[in-house]
């Protein structure tokens, strides 16, 4: 039974890899991910559908390994899609700990661990008051995370997609290059394209736009930041078509 004061009843969370290692960190910092679970089970307990796209980039980036080394863009994407997967199942673990029932739905199949991504299970475990955390990306290589959140919130049919940052939510410049940045606490699809307002991968920005899908922006240290935006609160940057 879900809270009648709901704005959103669909949702599709996208977190960073680099939220469950804390502050400079590397791998899994377990009282990250258990105050991230916390956060995740709180709004799912208000009857939100809660699908949620995890990255990687705590264990890899694909993008910026390749540069770095010698191993292709596709090897090296496919690391990140692993490390994904890593994180999927960590969180799930968490979340189940909390009394949530989770599943997680990888795009790469990896059958002892997690289900292959079936785009009508995974709307009927989200039916179903389960938790899905979708792993390993697109499962193609050169396609962000971010495109994977745009994409998966599409064919899931969510309400809104939620990006969880470090930052307060959308500036119109850099602030810790430009000190006049304005926030904006509403912009359009358009606006973001044409300055080029990288907060989220311009390809997912282009995706949410076709779609006309409502994209909010927020800091995830905010205290109970998701919960507040599914009960309609204003919070962080709202993209609109």
């Amino acid at each position: 039974m879900s809270d009648p004061s709901l704005k959103y009843h669909r949702v599709l969370l996208k977190i960073s890899g680099e939220a469950f290692s804390g502050e400079g960190g590397s791998g899994i910092d377990s009282a990250e991910m258990e105050r991230i679970g916390a956060m995740c089970v709180e709004v799912a307990q208000l009857g939100v559908q809660l699908a949620v796209v995890v990255g990687g980039g705590n264990f890899i980036r694909g993008a910026t390994f390749s540069e770095q080394g010698h191993i292709p863009r596709a090897t090296a994407d496919y690391m990140g899609m692993l490390g994904t997967v890593l994180n999927a199942m960590a969180l799930q673990e968490m979340l189940e700990k909390l009394g949530q029932p989770t599943r997680v739905c990888s795009a790469i199949p990896i059958n002892p661990v997690c289900e292959p991504f079936i785009r009508r299970r995974a709307i009927r475990h989200l039916e179903k008051n389960r938790v899905v955390i979708l792993a390993a990306g697109t499962g193609n290589p050169y396609f962000t995370t971010d495109t994977c959140a745009a994409q998966r919130a599409a064919e899931m049919n969510a309400d809104v997609l939620l990006k969880a940052t470090k930052v307060r939510g959308i500036y119109s410049a850099d602030p810790k290059k430009d000190p006049s940045a304005e926030f904006l606490p509403v912009v359009t699809y358009d606006r973001v394209l044409k300055d080029r307002l990288k907060v989220m991968d311009m390809t997912a920005f282009a995706l949410c736009r076709e779609q006309r899908l409502a994209v909010v922006i927020f800091d995830m240290n905010e205290p109970q930041v998701i919960k507040r935006v599914c009960l309609g609160e204003t919070v962080g940057t709202t993209v609109v078509p």
